[in-house]
């Protein structure tokens, strides 16, 4: 079967477990008028799902990487089904925990098993095939939350959350009997006048061995501070609207507009950084990233054109960490253990979370503003991006014994026996 159409797969895969998290800022309000719940209370429930989906990458991961995803995938889609689909039955606030942790570890195997599966295949074009999957977790919304909104304005959030979560979780699992990872020797030869300013490792790296290098930790930070204002933004955007007096028009197309510009950002950055390199396109996207979170609380307060305008480049210069840093990480320590690797660089999304659901909202109720929340996560995403200049005179790291990867000519074989 075609490497790409592989690839599709994948990327409907991830368009289905995106609705876990970009939808959920639709069921805020309806869960906190039915239940009685304050902003704070049910954002925490975001910040756990976040939490566990990243956190439990480390393990999925490793399992992922001697299984197979086909069998992951069957269980992530029965975990993301029934977490979502009984997510609006929960009778207290550690039932609703319970359910979003349960969604939130199904769409840890998924996020997984697609992101390794385009790091995996495409070593040739690593930035393009994360861009594509990326995406589909993050354009996926841009189709489903107008669909969303209809339903619970028509059926109530309850019966929302139990008839999509049924939705998603067939299709999931029918997408994941399509996937399969490449045997082990594959090595996708280079394409002509490939870019030197990628640098690519040589050597293969385990995450034993990854976890031992000091390079890993200088990604780890910078994802996670230009993480948290993304996330911010992805669960906080109603509220926010609510707060500025955003018309209900204005935040319908907000909440169309944000996961487009997500998803092309991961198309457009990833492209990009196939043809700049890595470092020079974090730059200057980490760099945007921190100028238009700041524009939220100046110029998103002037209007409602201004909110939805500001709100779409947050996203737009958001969206492309989670094809970045797996393709750096994979051309800095290899591609053959890519998806236990990427889960432990995945992590600092859970602690992103944290920064940019619960306690950003409570910082919210206590000061009145969400100027604190919006100044802060742009400050950090400047310093990513001063760490990003630098992120290029970081020699590759080493290790004892070298395992070549596989020769061009083996990998061309290789693939057409597929």
């Amino acid at each position: 079967m075609n490497r790409w159409f592989r690839l599709a797969a994948a990327v409907v895969a991830m368009a289905m477990i995106g609705n876990l998290q970009y939808a959920w800022t639709l069921v805020v309000q309806p869960m906190m008028a039915a239940t009685g719940w304050k902003l704070s209370q049910v954002q925490w429930g975001f910040s756990i799902f976040v939490a566990v989906m990243t956190w439990a990458m480390p393990l999925s991961g490793w399992l992922i990487d001697r299984l197979g995803p086909r069998t992951f995938l069957t269980v992530a889609a029965i975990l993301c089904g029934g977490g979502w689909s009984l997510l609006g039955r929960a009778q207290s606030l550690s039932g609703f925990y319970a359910l979003y942790a349960v969604a939130g570890l199904g769409n840890s195997f998924a996020y997984c098993c697609c992101t390794a599966l385009g790091l995996k295949w495409f070593p040739d074009k690593r930035g393009v095939a994360s861009g594509l999957i990326a995406a589909g977790y993050g354009t996926g919304a841009a189709v489903f939350n107008p669909l969303f909104g209809k339903l619970i304005h028509e059926m109530g959030y309850r019966d929302t959350l139990l008839f999509t979560g049924i939705i998603l979780g067939m299709v999931l699992a029918v997408a994941g009997q399509f996937l399969k990872y490449p045997s082990s020797g594959f090595v996708a030869a280079p394409p002509p006048g490939v870019q030197p300013m990628i640098r690519r490792q040589a050597v293969q790296f385990n995450s034993l061995e990854m976890l031992r290098a000091p390079q890993f930790y200088v990604l780890y930070i910078m994802m996670l501070m230009v993480g948290i204002g993304g996330l911010m933004a992805t669960a906080q955007v109603a509220p926010v609207a609510r707060d500025f007096k955003v018309g209900a028009t204005a935040l319908a197309v907000a909440l169309s507009l944000n996961p487009l510009g997500n998803g092309l950002s991961r198309m457009l950055w990833g492209w990009a950084s196939d043809w700049l390199g890595r470092e020079r396109t974090m730059a200057v996207a980490f760099a945007l990233q921190a100028v238009f979170l700041a524009s939220v609380v100046t110029l998103g307060r002037r209007g409602d054109v201004w909110f939805v305008v500001t709100m779409a480049l947050v996203f737009l210069t958001w969206g492309e960490l989670y094809v970045l840093f797996p393709a750096v990480l994979a051309d800095m320590f290899g591609a053959r253990h890519a998806a236990s690797n990427y889960s432990f660089l995945y992590s600092t999304k859970g602690v992103a979370s944290i920064l940019g659901g619960g306690l950003a909202a409570a910082l919210f109720e206590k000061t009145g503003t969400w100027n604190y929340a919006f100044y802060v996560s742009a400050g950090l995403a400047a310093c990513s991006a001063v760490a990003a200049v630098g992120l290029r005179r970081i020699p590759l790291p080493n290790k004892a014994t070298p395992t070549p990867e596989t020769p061009p000519a083996v990998a061309q074989a290789s693939e057409l026996s597929s």
